[in-house]
């Protein structure tokens, strides 16, 4: 349990059986009353924001999340295989779970998964995939006033806007945060 001292950015806590991350704690002495602090709130599964006050005498449960490497082996239906990189042990995760980011995980890639206990809570990809078009259409160039963009389908099935250029069969680099074109490589 975390008293109203010990809330500080970063700290994960567990409110109304939902995980969240302290993404900003004001602590507050007003010259008249009790301390207390002002704190956004983002839960760690959706990424919603809340405000949340807490006054001096409120306690919170802490939670500590442990991060594990794990390998991407094989989807069959709405669930994903993965390999614990250490135990070597085999997990199953729904989909759901996992999210957009399906679209940019291949076979064989490594992700950290953060778990509470032994349930998994969020899936956390490499910043920067390497993947292979699939797809495409020729580029037509002098259509567009600047640069212009078309889409393409990626191996693993996600489709994304890159430059007239790009051709079928190139290997790209893709940002998974934002799902966009980085580079060709």
């Amino acid at each position: 349990m975390a008293a109203l001292n010990d809330l500080r950015n970063g700290l994960v806590v567990r409110l109304n059986d939902a995980i969240y991350t302290i993404v900003d704690c004001q602590h507050v002495k007003p010259g008249k009353g009790g301390a207390f602090a002002r704190t956004k709130l983002k839960r760690v599964t959706d990424g919603s924001v809340i405000d949340r006050t807490f006054r001096s005498n409120d306690t919170v449960e802490t939670v500590r999340l442990e991060e594990r490497e794990m390998q991407y082996m094989y989807s069959d239906g709405d669930l994903l295989h993965f390999m614990d990189s250490e135990t070597f042990d085999q997990q199953a995760l729904s989909e759901d779970l996992v999210g957009d980011a399906m679209q940019f995980l291949k076979e064989g890639d490594n992700i950290k998964v953060k778990v509470d206990g032994n349930t998994p809570i969020t899936v956390e990809l490499p910043t920067f995939v390497q993947l292979k078009i699939v797809e495409t259409d020729p580029g037509v160039r002098g259509d567009t006033a600047s640069g212009g963009s078309k889409p393409a389908t990626l191996e693993t099935g996600g489709v994304v806007q890159v430059p007239l250029f790009v051709k079928n069969g190139s290997t790209i680099k893709v940002d998974t945060r934002t799902g966009t074109y980085v580079e060709r490589v």
